[in-house]
């Protein structure tokens, strides 16, 4: 199973509200766009057909909510055939999800953190290695946000680490929450970076949050990118390389040119990391 990995520039989070904006998009205006296939599987009518528009003109990554990879229920595998047809319908290149569970006995409608333990990281690596076998490709899992951890028996690092060792995935590295936990849980993000296997980094998110105190950072996907998150993401370049890099706005959106104009920023921070792997290489 290869990564399929084709993405490259900057993308942007394809949801429904921004349909007919996007739709309006020059080609040049994003890289690429990403959905949720769990929001776009069995829908019809102009809805499937923008997204079917779309799909021609951008390339699409898609980022699963529901799969609930350290869940305790078995995987839902009839929804995992659906999701491998929507991927093969629309040429997807990359398949990503959250390192958390969100069910027991039904939807939590939460990204619920895992226990950092040895137990967990068996359990959860076993259940990707099953996702993969299933869409037939490797997949990508992201670091979450989390406030509270039910047990830390190893660090968050050590966690992300010996998952993605043992599951041999890759890693959906979102800068928010990189930063967001490293506020909230006292460590340095810095050094948390230094210990993310760059190799295994195949694309990242950015995105907004609402500073509650100064030691409580909101992941809210509702507002601009802040200072801090652009200055870790020019950090992160500098360790994995200018990587695919999403913008993520789920709510409380401004008018599109606002977003695209992050956009162009993200490619701004990709271009000078460039040069600097160029001038040191």
């Amino acid at each position: 199973m290869s990564s399929l990995l084709t993405l490259q520039g900057a993308g942007l989070g394809l949801r429904r509200s921004l349909l007919p904006e996007l739709l309006k998009m020059d080609a040049e205006a994003v890289d690429f766009l990403e959905c949720a296939p769990d929001n776009w599987i069995g829908v019809g009518g102009s809805y499937g057909e923008n997204l079917a528009r779309l799909a021609e003109r951008f390339p699409l990554s898609c980022h699963g909510l529901s799969l609930s990879l350290g869940g305790p229920e078995p995987l839902d595998h009839v929804f995992l055939k659906r999701i491998r047809a929507f991927l093969d319908r629309h040429a997807v290149p990359l398949f990503s999800e959250h390192l958390s569970y969100c069910s027991d006995d039904g939807h939590l409608y939460d990204l619920i953190p895992m226990p950092f333990t040895d137990e967990a990281v068996r359990h959860t690596a076993a259940r990707i290695r099953e996702v993969q076998d299933a869409l037939g490709r490797r997949i990508a899992v992201e670091n979450i946000s989390y406030y509270a951890a039910p047990y830390q028996a190893m660090s968050e690092i050590d966690f992300l680490r010996a998952v993605l060792d043992e599951a041999d995935c890759d890693l959906l590295l979102d800068v928010n929450n990189l930063a967001v936990n490293a506020c909230n849980h006292g460590y340095d993000a810095a050094a948390f970076l230094a210990r993310v296997p760059a190799e295994r980094v195949v694309c990242l998110h950015v995105a907004g949050h609402y500073d509650e105190a100064p030691d409580l950072k909101i992941d809210t996907h509702g507002a601009a990118v802040q200072g801090d998150v652009w200055r870790l993401l020019a950090s992160v370049y500098q360790h994995v390389g200018p990587v695919p890099t999403l913008l993520e706005r789920d709510f409380n959106f401004p008018p599109l040119s606002e977003l695209l104009g992050e956009v162009d920023y993200i490619r701004d921070v990709q271009a000078t990391a460039r040069s600097l792997e160029v001038r040191h290489g």
